[in-house]
């Protein structure tokens, strides 16, 4: 990207102030909003199929966010960035965000491998916190992906952050975030600790459902 803008810091807000011939800031968040469409429409596509062919949906709903020039000016700034808007294109991976929820976690994976096929779509990086979890107990599939959005005159390639979890996963994510909210990240050790239990029994509870789905397609099988 050529030329720079700069952001200033106006009640809350991210404001570019154009120097020289380079989008502005509407058309950059214009251009993650159309990604987020893109990978959008690709995962309800999916889900179509699987339902038609199949007659099982793996996709439970799917949750689409732009990050907020508040978040994105945090991250620049923890990272040691000007906050400007070539930066936060270049550093910051997860502007455009898309969280998709399933209902067993061998799910998760056929997903993942089926978007990561698409010939369109480029893994830039994964981070599998199912088999690794963080300390923390936070467990998820992440997918940092790039899809081309077509404008007028050009092609760009634009990053958006892919987390695929099961309904248990995040539910568990959910609630450790509010409760990092109200701690300000000043977690009690006790509530830690039973944050990570809680994260085991989510787990487990995950593996028991997915083996009852097995055996109540197997009795299936067997009727047909």
């Amino acid at each position: 990207m050529e030329g720079k803008y700069i952001i200033r810091w106006y009640s809350m807000e991210l404001r570019a102030a154009r120097d020289g011939d380079v989008d502005n800031w509407k058309e950059v968040i214009l251009i993650y909003s159309s990604a987020l469409k893109m990978i959008s429409t690709k995962l309800e596509v999916l889900n179509d199929e699987f339902h038609h062919v199949h007659r099982y949906n793996p996709i439970e709903h799917i949750k689409s966010r732009i990050k907020t020039s508040e978040s994105i000016v945090k991250k620049l700034k923890k990272h040691g960035y000007e906050s400007t808007i070539q930066n936060m294109v270049e550093h910051v991976n997860d502007i455009a965000g898309i969280r998709v929820i399933c209902s067993f976690a061998s799910d998760i994976y056929q997903i993942a491998e089926i978007l990561s096929k698409q010939s369109d779509i480029k893994v830039i990086s994964i981070k599998d916190y199912i088999t690794n979890p963080k300390p923390s107990g936070y467990r998820s599939y992440h997918m940092l992906v790039t899809v081309p959005v077509y404008l007028s005159d050009r092609i760009v390639d634009t990053k958006v952050e892919i987390q695929i979890r099961t309904v248990a996963m995040d539910f568990w994510a959910s609630l450790e975030h509010k409760i990092n909210y109200k701690f300000e990240g000043n977690v009690p050790v006790y509530i830690r600790n039973e944050l990570i239990e809680c994260s085991k029994m989510v787990s487990e509870l995950d593996k028991r459902m997915l083996s009852l789905n097995e055996e109540v397609q197997m009795f299936s099988k067997k009727e047909e």
